[in-house]
């Protein structure tokens, strides 16, 4: 169906003049410094995530811990900055500390989040040292679901003490002689969520308290970490978003992030919609930036909360039944289901199943990158994002084979160029209505008016003398000439753009044909003092490169 609406869009913009867009961006007006963690990366042992993608003993590259090498290898060759580990839902019922030591003598744990057994092959020790050899920084979710205060220090003591004590002399016995030095520490995860297990959905006070003393004691522990509070798992729920407002108010004084989640869903066929789920990213991050600075306000606290977008993500999903009466927005009832023919499934790293997103890869990717480009537009406060799938964005996988898709390429280029300030950008263009839909009982979105086609960002690396601007256009049927005006920035000139773009949308690379969606560099643009003349494609995804005179004398 995308390939016969491409040519329909192809058709119809024949017989259309060019439409126009200007982007402006001025040294003046800043939006704050980009943190490098802003492109990271989300793992939790769900299916073959980790037994089969990240570990399986019997790959022709495994290393002596049962690691694929080749993806290890693909992963290193990226820039990717961190990555949120072990999960995710899976870590309210798991135990840390049965995964330790000689693996003959770990438990079998049951996974009631996935409805899968737990081996601990990988556990606490592996995660960590697999991001070493990645060369990512992990960035750690502990159990406040049925774990507690003191399973809470335990775990800062075996990871990131020097020695001495019972807990990191055993880490050393275990064979990791230094701290891992994990910074960065999740106090549970969707503690809201009437899914998780040990779920505070019911008591946010209780939670917060729960998250105060925790992280209290964690930095006693070791004072240079910092910690996350959850905030409610989606804007959805019933109770959004009194509840983390009742969670900071106990914890607000001890913690240094607000983490947030948000997994963007629209119908096949309706692009707009897809690419538009942007502004649902813009409108959370503003809600809960504001209610940060509230609750600042009440305890008369300097201290300005940093968020943590540490999952989300964006997919096509059929449109299912809708019950009216049943609690429109009622994430609660929902997940009080329970299936009496549900099995638990044991994983075998060795049989990984093929699976193949809708919508092939460019649409996945334009997604993505519209919601880091909100991200960029909002890095005075969003200061971590983790992406969920971006390991797979970063290196796909099958059995056998690993490779690169067009999500890659548009995640290396933002992690590339995406460095410094990030700046205001001023869009004129023309723009759409996103009617309102329903996807299914508890992911409903109100309308959006006013949707510019063209979506921008850019970065300012004063250091390097680099300016960077990254544009998508999400409209499926016309190309628009592009005028970027730049005059502000005086001595830099223009030195390429790179673009991304496929007519046909259901295009999925593979190991065999890896190629089929490249960044380009594009040709005949137009630049003279400080405005540059080019065009986009329609649902392209462009990176334009400036640099200063200064640049070249370095």
């Amino acid at each position: 169906p995308y390939r016969r609406q491409r040519q329909m869009c192809i058709r119809d913009r024949e017989k259309t003049m060019e439409k126009e867009a200007k982007i402006t961006v001025h040294p003046s007006f800043e939006i704050g410094e980009i943190s490098p963690r802003l492109f990271s990366t989300f793992l939790e042992p769900i299916g073959t995530m980790v037994n089969g993608t990240m570990y399986n003993p019997k790959h022709p590259t495994a290393d002596e811990q049962g690691f694929r090498k080749d993806v290890i290898e693909a992963l290193k060759s990226t820039d990717m900055p961190a990555i949120r580990l072990p999960g995710g839902n899976f870590v309210s019922a798991w135990d840390w500390k049965d995964s330790i030591g000689p693996k003959e003598q770990r438990k079998v744990h049951l996974d009631p989040a996935w409805y899968q057994y737990i081996t601990n092959e990988v556990g606490h020790d592996e995660y960590l040292q697999w991001a070493e050899k990645v060369e990512a920084e992990p960035m750690y979710t502990i159990n406040l679901g049925t774990g507690g205060i003191r399973d809470a220090m335990d775990i800062v003591e075996y990871t990131n003490h020097e020695g001495g004590s019972w807990w990191s002399d055993l880490r050393k016995k275990n064979g990791h002689e230094k701290p891992y030095g994990v910074k960065v520490w999740y106090l549970g995860n969707e503690m809201d969520g009437p899914w998780q297990i040990g779920s505070w959905d019911k008591d946010p006070r209780g939670y917060g308290v729960l998250a105060n003393e925790t992280s209290k004691v964690m930095k006693w522990i070791d004072p240079t970490i910092e910690t996350a509070v959850c905030a409610s798992s989606a804007i959805f729920m019933d109770h959004y978003p009194e509840w983390e407002e009742t969670v900071l108010e106990q914890c607000y004084d001890s913690v240094d992030y607000l983490s947030m989640h948000h997994y963007h869903s629209a119908p096949p066929g309706d692009i707009k919609a897809l690419l538009g789920g942007s502004l649902y990213y813009e409108e959370f991050i503003d809600t809960e930036a504001a209610l940060c600075d509230v609750i600042a306000a009440k305890r008369r606290s300097p201290k300005k909360m940093m968020l943590s977008f540490d999952e989300y993500g964006a997919m096509i999903r059929p449109n299912a039944e809708l019950h009216p009466g049943y609690g429109v927005y009622n994430m609660t009832r929902a997940h009080y289901r329970f299936d009496p023919d549900r099995k638990y499934v044991l994983h075998d790293p060795d049989q990984m199943p093929d699976r193949k997103h809708p919508g092939g890869d460019m649409l996945q990717m334009l997604a993505m990158v519209s919601i880091q480009m909100a991200f960029l537009r909002h890095a005075d406060r969003v200061k971590i994002a983790c992406m969920t799938g971006g390991l797979g964005a970063l290196c796909s996988s099958d059995h056998d084979h690993v490779w690169r898709s067009a999500s890659y390429y548009a995640l290396s280029q933002l992690m590339e160029y995406a460095k410094g300030t990030s700046m205001q950008t001023s869009v004129e263009c023309e723009t759409y209505d996103m009617p309102g839909y329903a996807i299914d009982d508890t992911s409903q979105y109100r309308g959006k008016e006013n949707v510019p086609y063209v979506d921008s960002a850019s970065a300012w690396d004063r250091e390097n003398g680099r300016l960077n601007l990254f544009v998508l256009n999400r409209n499926e049927e016309s190309e628009y000439s592009l005028t970027v005006d730049v005059r502000g920035f005086e001595g830099y000139r223009f030195v390429k753009q790179f673009e991304m773009y496929t007519d046909d949308l259901e295009a999925s690379s593979s190991f065999d044909n890896p190629s089929l969606v490249l960044p380009k560099e594009k040709e005949d643009i137009l630049f003279a003092d400080g405005r540059l003349t080019t065009s986009l494609k329609p649902l392209s995804w462009n990176c334009l490169l400036y640099t200063s005179d200064a640049a070249d004398d370095k």
